[in-house]
């Protein structure tokens, strides 16, 4: 039996902002997926992945989750000893959730009360988002558990604030002119720094108070927007948030993205914001008109998301 495939995610909106309980948009991303197998690790690839799970079922051992959500670890560490090894394409340190699909993908296979993701209550999904960032604080120091319960879930999940998150529908794609697409920075980003960059930031009153009234104000009012498919004041919101972010974090923007930010900003051909934690990895562009974006960003790796 085939063990089931867990996607990458996207969080369109509500990176860092979520730390401070702004809202988030986070989806599932078919193109990159990993799935827990067994072989003779006879690569170099599969040995590693092997030995990378080996250390993280002995974190998982002193992990004290609750009894509805335990695991058998046994079973884990004695199918690790037989060839596991976790078959990802999902790149690391490019913000689409690597670590998120193992914790997902381990949960799934290992936790002793199975779920049924198509029906959990709005509560258990709660309790199910805390447990996961206990698991998946092992990868980054401190976790939300947003991006092991999208890749679980595989369904786009609303973040409303820190307490309430549920399912919800992104309005279906159409072949448009308009496009949501990412962009290759050309160099793996580092999750934990950044997210220390962001505490620093936050010691000071100033950024504190600028990320309440206006990072988030842009960044509930794009999520709105999104959802209702009103362009309009989308890119009109977006534009802020981008400038925002130019302006804001500076240190989390890949050197190799920095003019091309800008030329978005002045030219309104197209809009940035990070993906993630940015640092390199992917970063996520947003335009009315697709070709003529991709023009202006030439020489750059892209993959479009999502038309409209």
């Amino acid at each position: 039996m085939t063990n089931p495939l867990f996607y990458a995610k996207i969080i369109l909106f509500g990176e860092y902002g979520m730390i401070e309980d702004s809202q988030g948009l986070v989806v599932p991303y078919s193109f990159y997926k990993g799935t827990l197998k067994f072989s003779d690790l006879s690569s170099e690839f599969e040995l590693n992945s092997n030995r990378h799970l080996q250390k993280y079922s002995e974190f998982l051992t002193v992990l004290d989750l609750s009894d509805d959500f335990k695991l058998d670890i046994e079973s884990f560490k004695n199918d690790i000893s037989n060839g596991l090894f976790f078959d990802s394409n999902i790149p690391q340190g490019y913000g689409v959730g690597s670590s998120g699909a193992l914790v997902a993908a381990i949960f799934e296979k290992y936790s002793i009360s199975k779920l049924n993701p198509e029906n959990i209550s709005k509560d258990n999904l709660k309790k199910l988002k805390a447990v996961f960032g206990e698991m998946e604080s092992y990868f980054h120091g401190k976790s939300s558990g947003m991006d092991p319960l999208i890749c679980y879930m595989n369904l786009p999940i609303l973040i409303e604030n820190k307490e309430n998150l549920d399912r919800v529908n992104i309005p279906e794609g159409e072949k448009g002119k308009g496009a949501i697409f990412l962009i290759d920075s050309g160099i793996t980003g580092e999750t934990g720094p950044m997210i220390q960059i962001f505490f620093e930031k936050m010691k000071t009153e100033g950024f504190r108070k600028t990320l309440k009234e206006e990072f988030i104000r842009y960044n509930n009012a794009c999520i709105e927007s999104f959802l209702k498919k009103d362009m309009n004041p989308f890119f009109r919101n977006l534009k802020k948030l981008s400038y925002w972010a130019y302006e804001h974090f500076r240190p989390m923007i890949p050197e190799s993205i920095f003019n091309i930010w800008k030329k978005g900003l002045d030219s309104n051909a197209y809009y940035l914001k990070l993906c993630g934690s940015g640092g390199g990895g992917y970063i996520l562009g947003f335009t009315k008109d697709y070709a003529k974006a991709e023009k202006m960003l030439e020489g750059f790796q892209k993959e479009v998301i999502y038309r409209f």
